[in-house]
């Protein structure tokens, strides 16, 4: 039997995409940053986006209900701490992902149906093999991709350096390291560390210029190849966030018996990644651990794994799992050579 109050709370859930509209209009008009300086009124807004005054105060008022910004006054609103998240020069801006959210995932999830129905990745669908090699056939995407990601590894970074002690370990390289911005903090916070950033060739312009910037240009490179071919046997220690969880166990295995053999025997392998829980609840976390596991259905093929399947995937790459530390929303899974 239903009832009211269960299908307007399913109602609810229905139009939560409109949430995420909302506040990418917000992101795109850049109200974050216009609203950094103080208050301002519709009127204002207007004049510096370009936008239609009256339309723009209704997207106000909405962005009000959900906590971006606040009346303040008669007519003039103010960014919240909350809002002030979407200022793409905010330290933990989340801009990026705003932008990504609404012109690459949530068109890609608008054919999740297809993906339950087939188990196939919206790639394979298209006759592609793998998500990255299509997505790079658009390069806008590939740009607001990287941008998404670095802002994830900025936010994830500060629990990684308080779940691990990285002082013991001479050199680190990350694999699938991007533009080096976990390895950079890393490098900062522990002065005598030697590091490496293992990517692909196109992203060599982008880790050499953040490495520079955080200070750490001479310790830390950049090092090109593609994981799935061979790891450089040149660190005592490999770290891979948000690697794992893209692929499927055989791609995945590929990846780690190339770390195995790139490490010596008293090496270490620390994996960054989401954990699923043996047995789901409503809370929020266990939600939002369920949607990125839908999202690797869709996206590269990958799921999200329960921290038993990840010490199986370990156990069959050649590895030991050692510890499980928690670092925020996201776990840092220890693991030494068998």
């Amino acid at each position: 039997m239903t009832s009211q109050v269960s299908a307007l709370r399913l109602f609810d859930l229905i139009q939560s995409h409109r949430v995420t509209a909302v506040i990418y209009v917000a992101a795109r008009l850049g109200l974050a940053e216009l609203l950094s300086y103080g208050p301002q009124t519709p009127a204002k807004l207007a004049k510096a986006t370009g936008a239609d005054e009256r339309a723009l105060g209704r997207l106000l008022t909405a962005l009000s209900t959900i906590g971006i910004c606040s009346r303040t006054g008669e007519d003039s609103y103010a960014l919240t701490e909350v809002g002030a998240c979407l200022d793409g020069s905010a330290e933990h801006s989340v801009k990026g992902w705003a932008i990504l959210e609404t012109e690459l995932l949530s068109k890609s999830w608008s054919g999740m149906l297809e993906s339950i129905m087939t188990g196939k990745t919206v790639a394979q669908l298209q006759g592609v093999d793998d998500s990255f090699e299509l997505m790079g056939r658009t390069p806008e995407l590939v740009d607001k991709f990287n941008a998404a990601m670095v802002e994830l590894t900025r936010l994830v970074t500060p629990n990684v350096l308080q779940s691990y002690d990285f002082s013991g370990i001479r050199h680190l390289m990350d694999v699938g390291g991007g533009s080096g911005e976990l390895l950079g903090a890393i490098a900062q916070q522990n002065r005598k560390l030697r590091g490496t950033v293992f990517d692909l060739p196109r992203c060599a312009e982008a880790a050499s210029k953040h490495l520079r910037q955080a200070g750490v240009g001479d310790r830390v490179e950049f090092v090109a190849g593609d994981f799935f071919k061979t790891v450089p046997a040149i660190a005592d220690a490999i770290i891979l966030k948000s690697i794992i969880h893209d692929w499927d166990d055989a791609r995945s295995i590929t990846i780690l018996q190339n770390c195995r053999k790139a490490l010596p025997n008293a090496g270490k392998l620390f994996l960054v990644e989401r954990l699923m829980p043996e047995t789901p609840t409503m809370a929020d976390e266990d939600r939002e651990q369920a949607l990125s596991d839908l999202n690797m259905l869709r996206g590269p093929g990958g799921l999200e794994r329960t921290e038993g399947q990840y010490r199986e995937l370990l156990n069959r790459s050649g590895f030991d799992p050692v510890t499980t530390y928690s670092a925020g929303r996201f776990n840092l899974i220890e693991a030494c050579p068998r």
